[in-house]
């Protein structure tokens, strides 16, 4: 069983940057499908980025040209770059890694993630 320690949230003005990390305690290089999600209060959890063994990307419409996921297969960490943020990337965000049910690797197949980390918090205000 995986363990994902995510870091890197904070509080930053619109338009602002910052870099989230997530350390696995197992090798991440062949695992077939990693993610990052968010949840802002009073609202569903949902895809942001998910990047598959090969290194393939998908993105939600809203950070498409402002978020990008990546991996370092050294380090066993998942990252997500986040650049112009906007008051409404607010949330908690989460990793997760591989698929129960052997679904897509896609940011709308949320539910189907079977290890997930405790959450990070990332605010920015207008």
């Amino acid at each position: 069983q995986v363990q994902l320690v995510e870091s890197g949230g904070g509080s930053v003005q619109a338009g602002g940057s910052l870099r989230l990390s997530c350390a696995a305690s197992e090798f991440i290089s062949k695992r077939y499908c990693m993610g990052w999600f968010r949840q802002a209060p009073g609202k569903e959890r949902e895809g942001v980025a998910t990047i598959r063994s090969d290194r393939s990307t998908s993105y939600e419409d809203s950070v498409k040209g402002r978020f990008i996921i990546s991996k370092d297969n050294v380090k066993n960490t998942l990252y997500l770059q986040m650049d112009e943020l906007r008051p409404e990337d607010t949330a908690m965000y989460y990793c997760a890694a591989d698929l129960k049910y052997g679904g897509p690797c896609s940011v709308s197949n949320w539910a189907d993630f079977l290890y997930w980390g405790q959450g990070t918090q990332v605010t920015v205000s207008s």
